[in-house]
């Protein structure tokens, strides 16, 4: 079995169920059937060769819906690249996957203008149904280790790397959500993040169970809002910053989520502060998961009912099915319960290693665990407690802080919407605290008394040497806050600051 049986079962089974709604229409799981066999006819008949590579350049549409499930359907490998990106970037991707196809939108195609290779517009998959319809695309024979989708790492520090993602990972992921979420025919999942990132790893367990996709027009607070109030939507996926956003409206409160039973957070930690603030304003629905490109989403899940337990809101969650977690040392042995290390993940969810970087795969998986970068500590219960990553820690005059503690004490202060926290090189002290700071709107508050703020709760050693006010942190096309830019920038403030002259 495949992860796209998944979809022809659902599509046998709820054929008058609609599976994507968007404000001005709604499609049948019959047709969306239709669509994505008959494009993925159209993709075999243009390279008929199994496990090619086809990639996609888009924003969230019903078409990226049938695109990513046509490139599975007919036995290819999904390349989805980020829309908001730049064009050197793609075609640096393009040229290491070399895909036989791109699927584009208008704004893709634009970003992609000089790229030779073949492109399919989403404006020609109407003519593809029409020249296709009743056709069914020739079955692949695909093994469990065979890649079903190469997923670039955006993240905010290094390089982005391929990450092959095999067909065992994606099974895993279908039944860890179907189950840890109890996901039923009757849910309508809010499409509000893009899908060409975390929230793709949901599409296939919504509608594997015969759910609607509630695909909003853009993620603007007003079309997030008409999902929930007036199309009822009953879960979904945020990260935190969209979620902070969706709290700072006047107005706004749990009523205008009256079907909201499960809002899911991650791609980012949130300080406990917040999850507190998340719980008083939507209720008892917040969960959220932990995983990596490298061992998507999923790993581990933190229930609404386990999160609403206060011992539990630092937490990341027990262990999913298929997933083993292991703190281990640097030496790679295992640590015992409550001893912090780094956090690794064995089973079903890991790739299979970076796409032709044997060297870069050999560095991260070891003896079959994948070693995620992460720092955390396992308590007596089996919940994951994850403090930062490895590369991230602090160690200021011979102590080490994790960005984490800060950025969550700081998060605490009425004035501040959201922080980011890191280290820079120090003569005195190693690596010196700094923290780049959003306030709220309206209102303000001096680097001195937040430092003083901070040192009430943390002590001096926790405190900011230096705090940087931004009106709007830097921020990546997923809405995570981008440490390497503000490092960087408070690396060329302190250097102008070590030398006037250079001013």
């Amino acid at each position: 079995m495949l992860p796209i049986d998944f979809l022809q079962r659902a599509i046998r089974l709820y054929p008058d169920n609609i599976a994507i709604e968007i404000v001005t229409s709604k499609i049948t799981y019959r047709e969306l059937g239709e669509a994505v066999n008959a494009l993925a006819c159209a993709l075999q008949k243009a390279d008929p060769d199994p496990g090619t590579r086809v990639a996609m350049c888009a924003a969230n549409a019903p078409a990226y819906i049938v695109g990513m499930l046509a490139i599975l359907t007919a036995g290819k490998v999904w390349v989805p690249l980020n829309y908001r990106s730049t064009a050197p970037e793609l075609e640096r991707i393009l040229d290491v996957t070399k895909p036989s196809t791109v699927l584009v939108d208008q704004e893709g195609d634009a970003l992609l203008s000089t790229y030779k290779g073949q492109k399919i517009g989403f404006a020609q998959f109407d003519e593809i149904t029409n020249q296709y319809r009743g056709q069914i695309p020739a079955v692949t024979a695909r093994e469990r280790d065979d890649t079903q989708a190469i997923k670039f790492t955006g993240g905010t520090t290094g390089l982005p790397k391929g990450v092959m993602q095999p067909c065992r990972a994606w099974m895993a992921g279908i039944v860890n959500q179907i189950g840890g979420w109890d996901i039923t025919k009757d849910d309508k999942f809010v499409v509000c993040a893009p899908i060409s990132h975390g929230t793709g790893t949901y599409i296939l367990p919504i509608l594997a169970q015969g759910a609607t996709l509630l695909l909003c027009t853009s993620s603007d607070a007003d079309d997030i809002l008409y999902a929930f109030g007036n199309q009822g939507g009953t879960m979904t996926f945020m990260p935190p910053t969209l979620i902070y956003k969706l709290m700072a409206i006047s107005g706004v409160n749990r009523t205008n989520f009256p079907k909201l039973r499960l809002l899911i957070y991650g791609g980012a930690p949130m300080p406990v502060e917040k999850i507190t603030m998340a719980l008083d304003f939507f209720g008892p629905v917040i969960a959220t998961t932990y995983g990596q490109t490298e061992a998507p989403q999923i790993a581990t899940l933190l229930r609404p009912h386990e999160l609403a337990n206060t011992a539990n809101q630092a937490s990341a969650g027990r262990a999913t099915w298929y997933s083993d977690i292991a703190i281990v040392a640097p030496d790679g042995s295992v640590l015992p319960t409550g001893e912090t290390g780094e956090i690794t993940i064995q089973g079903e969810l890991v790739m299979t290693g970076y796409w032709k970087l044997p060297e870069k795969t050999a560095e991260t998986i070891k003896n079959n665990r994948l070693h995620t970068g992460d720092v955390g500590y396992l308590d007596e219960r089996g919940f994951l407690f994850i403090k930062d990553r490895l590369r991230d820690v602090i160690i200021t005059g011979g102590f080490n802080v994790y960005p984490i503690d800060v950025e969550g004490a700081l998060s605490t202060h009425p004035a501040v919407h959201e922080a980011s926290v890191f280290g820079i090189p120090d003569d005195k002290w190693g690596e010196a605290v700094n923290a780049a700071v959003q306030l709220k709107p309206g209102h303000s508050i001096t680097e001195d008394e937040l430092k003083a703020f901070v040192k009430d709760r943390l002590g001096p050693v926790h405190t900011p040497k230096k705090i940087h006010f931004y009106e709007s942190l830097p921020r990546s096309a997923v809405g995570k806050v981008l440490k390497t830019a503000v490092k960087e920038q408070a690396l060329n403030i302190a250097s102008r600051s070590a030398n006037p002259l250079n001013n």
